[in-house]
């Protein structure tokens, strides 16, 4: 892990107090967990600590967090497990801490429901700034107008999407996701477009969108294996098509 001086961060106080947000950190290294924790203590959050999975849970099962940081790699129950059961009782956000190159590891995270990931080592300042990022998208948005198609709605302000009428379980990105295809649709989108627009990040891997976007079929298309709402582009990305005319290979 780079560590570099602290310089302090404007991105969760100039929206969400970062004083009233706790931060749950989750890693078997305690030099990792220090740094991490200091950065965010320094930046306001208030930080709980664990050193392993079944700690981590009975710590969120004590005090609630805002966000969890977790290391995929943790003894007695890996940091997938404990991202499965934190999102089974509520959609808190949760960037996993990976090591570089474990690529599937990564996607498999994402597919079990964390929010975003960092890959080790990292600049715990670039850590806080993605958590500010991911909170910063937490808070109720006041007086942002319901959006609606194709038996989807959505509700910003109290973070709420339905099917039919029936609530759909979200992760905090996939929420976005959902809400920004419903602002624009009919308008094709490339990967690029879409880690800037919903996720805030003008760099990333890419293969982020496309996990989430399989995730948000999952939950959205009929059959998802034949998606007609949110629809391939090939060489370009993805488009929302709330007519859904023409079905397309899943990508």
């Amino acid at each position: 892990m780079e560590q570099q001086p602290y310089e302090p961060t404007a991105g969760v106080t100039a929206g969400r107090g970062a004083g009233d947000a706790r931060v749950l950190v989750v890693d078997d290294d305690p030099t990792v967990a220090e740094v991490v924790s200091t950065y965010l203590d320094r930046a306001g959050f208030i930080v709980d600590r664990a050193g392993d999975g079944p700690a981590a849970l009975a710590r969120a099962a004590a005090h609630w967090p805002d966000l969890v940081v977790l290391d995929l790699m943790l003894p007695a129950m890996d940091g997938l497990e404990v991202c499965r059961r934190m999102r089974g009782r509520a959609p808190v956000p949760i960037i996993m801490l990976t090591a570089r190159g474990d690529e599937d590891d990564r996607v498999l995270g994402l597919e079990v429901g964390a929010d975003d990931y960092v890959t080790k080592p990292f600049s715990p300042r670039e850590l806080v700034l993605r958590v500010e990022s991911v909170l910063r998208r937490t808070r109720p948005l006041g007086g942002t107008r319901p959006l609606s198609a194709a038996g989807l709605a959505v509700d910003p302000a109290a973070r709420r999407a339905t099917k039919n009428g029936t609530e759909l379980a979200l992760t905090l990105r996939e929420f976005d996701l959902l809400a920004f295809f419903l602002r624009h649709p009919g308008l094709a989108y490339t990967r690029e477009d879409l880690m800037r627009e919903v996720w805030g990040w003008d760099f990333g891997d890419l293969s982020t969108v496309t996990v989430h976007v399989r995730r948000l079929r999952n939950k959205v298309e009929d059959d998802p294996t034949r998606p007609r709402l949110i629809q391939t582009v090939w060489g370009v990305g993805y488009r929302f098509d709330p007519v859904g005319l023409s079905g397309q290979g899943e990508e």
